[in-house]
């Protein structure tokens, strides 16, 4: 016979203290706009993490592959 255990009544353990915006060295207005967008992981649901960072993925790399000369995908300057 097995036997059963009585369910753990332990609190759970407090998720890691994500950081929060501002405070970052970054002067690209387009990379910290992309940035921005991790904030709001912690309330996403994870099935929407890869969508976020695919995103992510993709402004990144146009701002890299962007001629700073050029006004930005918004149409403001880079």
């Amino acid at each position: 016979m097995t036997e059963l255990t009585e369910p753990d009544d332990t609190p759970a353990r407090p998720a890691p203290e994500w950081p929060q915006p501002g405070g970052q060295d970054i002067t690209d207005p387009e990379v910290a706009q992309a940035i921005a967008r991790l904030f709001d992981l912690p309330g996403l649901p994870v099935g929407d993490h890869e969508t976020v960072y695919n995103g992510l993925h993709d402004e990144l790399l146009a701002a890299l592959n962007s001629d700073p000369a050029e006004p930005g995908p918004a149409g403001g300057e880079a």
